[in-house]
């Protein structure tokens, strides 16, 4: 299956989160991601997995799931086409 997103080097400092996204360098402030994330302590922001599809992060100490489109501000709109039953 081809990953969403390719998603690698990780890392969460100053109260911001580093990652790169398909080869692209992002850089994000918890306080505009996520209230949990931005309350949350350092402990429990560095503890993060990623989706094996490059979907998304998930903070499990926290249960805090973050879509990597979310982060990106992709849209997605309802499909137009009807699937016949």
């Amino acid at each position: 299956m081809k990953p969403h997103h390719v998603v690698k080097n990780i890392s969460v400092t100053n109260r911001k989160l580093s990652l790169e996204i398909d080869g692209k360098l992002h850089t994000f402030e918890l306080d505009d991601i996520s209230e949990l994330l931005a309350t949350a302590s350092a402990e429990e922001v560095a503890n993060f997995e990623v989706s094996p599809s490059g979907y998304g992060i998930h903070w499990p100490l926290i249960n805090e799931d973050i879509s990597i489109d979310g982060l990106l501000g992709v849209q997605h709109s309802p499909s137009s086409e009807r699937k016949s039953a």
